[in-house]
């Protein structure tokens, strides 16, 4: 029965390690670039093939024989595979390295009646309440019920979602305490 119970823990603890190397490699590889953020890349042994590169509003990169790569929406991983198999051709068996050197496309801004208007850089997720914190909060002409979130997407266009302060700072509404998306706009009239 040792044996058995041996064997099991084995088992389990090993399919525990697996899993949560799987689970830490898929956070590392979750991150999209986005347009404004700088990547460093550089091909081993060619000096002539290293800068820093910022993402292209249109979301692609331009680099040396290579020409243009779409960046957004992909990860440095991707990037990087697609730089090195172009590049296999003219540099044959030199590794490249992409590293994301400055996040700067997780941008969103807090406008209208804050202590500190503006935009912030961001890194992960960030309700509407952690962006008005950010902000410094309501100054006192601030209108508590009238805050929205102004929302653009190629798909629906721009649009309106409503944040009810003095709800969400209850305890209530908490549903309308969304996460921001990078170029959200948090409106306090």
């Amino acid at each position: 029965m040792k044996i058995r119970a041996m064997i099991f823990l084995i088992f389990f603890l090993s399919t525990l390690s697996a899993s949560l190397q799987a689970g830490t490699s898929q956070i590392d590889t979750d991150f999209t670039l986005g347009p404004g953020d700088i990547l460093h890349v550089s091909v081993w042994k060619d000096e002539a093939l290293t800068r820093e590169i910022p993402v292209r509003p249109d979301g692609k990169i331009s680099f040396p024989l290579a020409g243009e790569i779409m960046a957004a929406g992909r990860s440095v991983d991707e990037v990087r595979g697609d730089l090195e198999q172009v590049l296999q051709r003219y540099v044959p068996d030199s590794p490249v390295t992409v590293v994301l050197t400055q996040l700067q496309s997780t941008r969103i801004y807090v406008v209208g009646k804050v202590q500190r208007p503006g935009m912030f850089t961001v890194q992960g997720e960030i309700s509407v309440l952690q962006a008005l914190a950010l902000a410094g909060g309501l100054n006192r002409f601030a209108d508590e019920d009238d805050i929205y979130v102004l929302r653009s997407s190629e798909e629906e266009g721009q649009k309106t979602l409503p944040f009810d302060y003095s709800q969400v700072a209850k305890g209530k509404d908490l549903e309308c305490n969304i996460a921001l998306q990078p170029g959200d706009t948090v409106v306090v009239p």
